[in-house]
Parts: C-alpha cells; structure tokens; sequence
C-alpha cells in the first residue's frame, strides 16, 4: 500500500488515491491479495524459501488480484483515462510483494533467525519428531534430546546430550526453546523438573511437543498421544453450534448445485472421453461408510477399466495401471467428484468433511491406527484439511497421517478453517495435484 501511495504522490497518478472517501480500496486490495497469495500457496513456509517459485507465484497472485480488483464495481477505482497507470499499478503489486518475500528469506528464514531446539522426551521417538518440526517449519532446527526413556542404547543423527544441567546445555548451544515430549522416568524427574521451574522463572521458553507439532503441522499426532488423546475432547464446539451447522449446510447446497450445473456444462466432453478412452459405463456406485458408520453409495465418474477389482479391493496407488487414461485427466482436475454433489444434496456427504472411506478399509484401518473410527462422528466430505495438506492415501502410513488433519479439523472446525480449505481447493486443482 505504501509503494502505491508513493507511486501516486510522485507520479501524480489518480488511480489509486487512499483518502477519507477512498477508504474502501485499499481493503478489498488486500482482501483479493490475501485470498490469491493463499490461492497460489505463498504463505507455504515450504516453498517461501524459495525465489524462484516464490517469484512464479507472486506474478499468478498479482494478475488475478488486479484483475478482480479492475472488474470490481464500486469499491474500486474507476478505470484511468490513461491505461499506462494500471501498468504501473500492476508492477508496483509485484515490486512489493516480491520485496516482502525477499525480506522473509534474507531475514527471518536466514540462519541467524533460526529457533534452536532442544527436545526432552523419549529417545524412541526423538528422530520421528525432530523430523516432523524440521519439515513444517524450516526456521526449527533441533540441535539435540536429551532421553529420557530407560533404553540408553539409541543410536540417532541427532546430538544426545548426557548431562541434565539445561543451563549449560542452553548456553553451550545457544537454545533458544525446549520442547518436552512423554513423561520422565523417576531417576530423571527431580532435576530436570528442578531445572525447567528455574528456567520458567527466567523467562525462558518451554512448550509441550503435542501444542508444538499441533501448531507447526495443523494435525493431532495420534501416533505420539496414544492414550492421552482424550485429553483432546471436547472437539470443536461448532459440532453443536446450530448457526454453524446451519450455515455449513447452506454452504453445501449452494456449492453443489453450482458444482452440478459446471458439470453438466462438462457433460459433452465427459461423454466424448468416456466413449473414446474408458469405454464403459460413465458412473459407478461404490459403498462408503459415513457418519456413525453407516453405509451409504458414493456416486463418482468412472476412471477405472470395468471390473477393477475383480480380485478384491485394492489401494489406489501412484501410476496405476487400472487408471484409464481419461480417467487420469478426470482424476487430476476432479471432474471424477462432480457427481458426489448429489450425495451431498441428499445430505449423505458434506462439501468439506473427512473422506468417506470403503467399509473393508475401515476394518483393516480401525485395527491398525488409533482412533481411526473417530473421523466418522461428522459427515464425510468431498474434500477437506487433509486432501488439501496432504498427497493422495495409497497405504496405511498415508491413511495414518490424513487421519492426524481429519482429527485436526473436527477439533478446530470453524467457518474460517471452512473458507480456508475451500481456498486451498482452488490451489490443489490449479497446480494439478488432485488423485
């Protein structure tokens, strides 16, 4: 805002003026931006490190923001007579943005910003956090653990530290947060308590690694939590909020029926591919298990050859050879989901929910990862928190860790999270990685 402000006061430009009259601009401005940069992934702290992909997105981001913002009526500056100002306008958006993420990656994403971990947990499962931190968030770096489990025989590529005094440890390594993970044995609990109440007292920061993996991951690890998990409940409260429930179902019938009228403008390509390329039936039925675990028939476009699974059922995996090559296409624009919005108008399925899975998976699921059958006290849905975070389930450590955002979402469900995934739908099916 201030680069346009600048640019208007020096070059004399009207087009985008910021006064008591024009207050309005500059907000649905940074509306259309925040909604386009989510779009085009520009707050994905994976890929914000990154300047060439970061500069890819910025130009996508800017078109479609000065786009929107020239066909806004009314809340928007009226077309300037000289069109070279919208010009100017456009690269003074880019200028900035790329300026902005640029300072992110000079500065905060630099080394010298990086958060320097110290985890204090169980040596079994110190890797497998260390791990998860790292990957969410590039500015965690965890130096070392010390372990607090009985087996002294843990060999890690991560530094164990053999004294309890957190002083020295903090000050030799320069730490700058302690994470604690599982409880203490007894030889261990007194001075390490005794240490982390002094550094408490101090200032110094101290969390929980379920609250830490929860925020960076934006899912429940399950895996870690085992028994505690009920400690989680009660989930969100808008499971029970009537004014939620009501505008989340509105929500679904409004995207459905404009869902099923963008197909049926499809249709005459859908018929011509099926035709040509999967030469079968266009629909198929398959049984799904819902909420409360009760059965229903998701209706989808076929993509597979007829009698798939003559065999028995099978994962869906990468490359499969019973994926016609229509179907492919279909797969990976999500036309093959089209027809799900009649089984969300009959109110089977929701738009955004946990996917509904097939009861022979549940089975085998239910008895391998805790607390699966969990994901089904709320509608299954056509997409959701964990189709937009992760990739596609083709075994049980994906089902594992789609399971870990179902659970996030049905703890955290809001309108806001609601809109956040709708978004992030966008972005899943502009950059083709839909299953």
């Amino acid at each position: 805002m201030l680069l346009l402000y600048g640019l208007g006061k020096i070059f004399n430009f009207d087009y985008f003026i910021i006064s008591a009259d024009t207050w309005e601009w500059p907000f649905v401005l940074a509306i259309y931006i925040s909604i386009f940069a989510t779009v085009f992934e520009m707050y994905d702290l994976q890929k914000a490190g990154k300047i060439d992909v970061v500069f890819k997105n910025i130009v996508l981001t800017t078109s479609l923001t000065v786009l929107f913002y020239l066909l806004t009526p009314f809340y928007t500056p009226q077309l300037p007579g000289n069109r070279l100002q919208i010009v100017f306008f456009y690269l003074a958006i880019v200028i900035a943005l790329f300026l902005w993420r640029l300072a992110y990656i000079t500065l905060i994403s630099a080394p010298r910003f990086y958060k320097r971990i110290l985890i204090i947990g169980n040596g079994n499962n110190v890797e497998m956090m260390a791990n998860a931190i790292e990957k969410s968030d590039p500015n965690y770096k965890v130096i070392g653990y010390i372990n607090t489990s009985k087996n002294n025989e843990i060999s890690l590529n991560i530094k164990e530290f053999k004294t309890l005094d957190l002083n020295t440890i903090i000050q030799e390594n320069s730490i700058s947060e302690i994470i604690i993970a599982g409880n203490f044995s007894k030889k261990l609990s007194l001075p390490i308590y005794s240490n982390l109440i002094n550094l408490l007292e101090k200032g110094f920061s101290i969390k929980e690694y379920t609250q830490v993996y929860e925020d960076l991951t934006q899912r429940v690890p399950v895996h870690h939590v085992e028994k505690d998990f009920y400690r989680y409940f009660p989930f969100s409260r808008s499971n029970q909020n009537k004014l939620y429930l009501f505008f989340h179902r509105f929500m679904d019938l409004t995207i459905s029926v404009i869902g099923l009228s963008f197909g049926v403008l499809l249709l005459p390509i859908i018929f011509l591919g099926n035709l040509l390329a999967n030469r079968g039936p266009l629909l198929y039925f398959q049984n799904r298990v819902g909420k409360y675990g009760k059965s229903f028939y998701i209706i989808k476009l076929r993509s597979m050859v007829e009698n798939a699974e003559i065999d028995g059922a099978k994962w869906a995996t990468e490359g499969d050879i019973r994926i016609t090559k229509f179907g492919k296409f279909l797969r990976k624009t999500r036309i093959d989901e089209i027809p799900q919005f009649i089984n969300v108008i009959k109110g089977d399925m929701s738009v955004i929910g946990p996917r509904p899975e097939r009861p022979v998976f549940v089975k085998e699921l239910s008895n391998d990862i805790p607390f699966y059958e969990i994901r089904h006290i709320i509608k299954p849905g056509l997409t959701g928190w964990a189709q937009v975070k992760s990739n596609y389930a083709s075994s049980k450590e994906d089902a594992l860790e789609k399971l870990q955002y179902d659970l996030y979402y049905i703890k955290k469900r809001s309108i806001y999270l609601d809109l956040n995934i709708l978004v992030k739908t966008l972005s899943t099916i502009i950059f083709y990685r839909g299953h």
